[in-house]
């Protein structure tokens, strides 16, 4: 329940990156045209896609987490990452774009915005549900960090939940965007890209405090080598 809870929280402080940097699709999601009721479905179809999407990649990084059988590993995998977010905003931009895990994939980047573009055309659900799936395959630095946290559970299924969570802690940002598209100002997504590299660093403290196994309720959970030891062994 703690691991849920905190993917929860990094989807909530981290949709304001989304807005910032994934706001253009939601901006531009079919769905307006019909009343309240239709909108409001369609903009959930599409959350829940994306959703989908996070908890298969926490089903397969929580499995790759599985080899990391003590729980001392897995707070280590939490702070390094913690320290990763805070250093890739105070490295130079110029130094951490050579390592951008997105800069190798070009190709795949391209017909996933071709297929979200084909699909941008149509307001049906299935479209819109679809449009979810493809999104959540998107490169993103918040994202990363998700799975960054999936796999320190060490468990396909509490992977799996945990990216669940985290896509749920973005909908209600993401959810709103697409209703009130029409009044979010290209100003006002500015301003939240300037605040992106604070959330990032915010994150990072969260991942850290997370690993260094306070017993914070939520924020840094007590866990206990020994009883992960007999769970591992039942």
């Amino acid at each position: 329940m703690e691991d849920f809870i905190t993917a929860l929280m990094i989807g909530l402080l981290g949709s304001f990156h989304c807005v910032g940097m994934c706001g253009p699709i939601a901006l531009a999601l079919p769905v307006h045209g019909g009343n309240n009721g239709q909108k409001i479905a369609r903009g959930i179809v599409y959350n829940a896609g994306r959703v989908v999407t996070y908890s298969l990649f926490g089903l397969l990084f929580g499995s790759i987490g599985y080899g990391l059988s003590t729980a001392t590993s897995q707070q280590l995998v939490s702070i390094v990452l913690g320290a990763i977010f805070i250093l890739s905003v105070l490295v130079p931009r110029s130094w951490t774009r050579r390592i951008d895990p997105s800069s190798y994939a070009g190709r795949g980047i391209t017909l996933l915005k071709s297929g979200l573009a084909r699909l941008m055309g149509s307001g049906s659900l299935k479209n819109l549900f679809l449009i979810g799936l493809l999104n959540g395959l998107l490169p993103c630095g918040l994202v990363y960090a998700a799975i960054g946290g999936a796999i320190a559970t060490g468990n396909a299924a509490d992977g799996a939940w945990f990216m669940a969570a985290f896509g749920l802690g973005t909908v209600p940002m993401m959810f709103t965007v697409a209703m009130i598209s029409n009044i979010i100002t290209l100003r006002m997504r500015n301003r939240m890209r300037r605040l992106i590299p604070y959330f990032i660093v915010l994150l990072g403290l969260i991942f850290i405090l997370r690993g260094l196994n306070l017993g914070i309720p939520y924020l840094s959970p007590k866990y206990s080598v020994e009883k992960q030891q007999m769970e591992c062994c039942h």
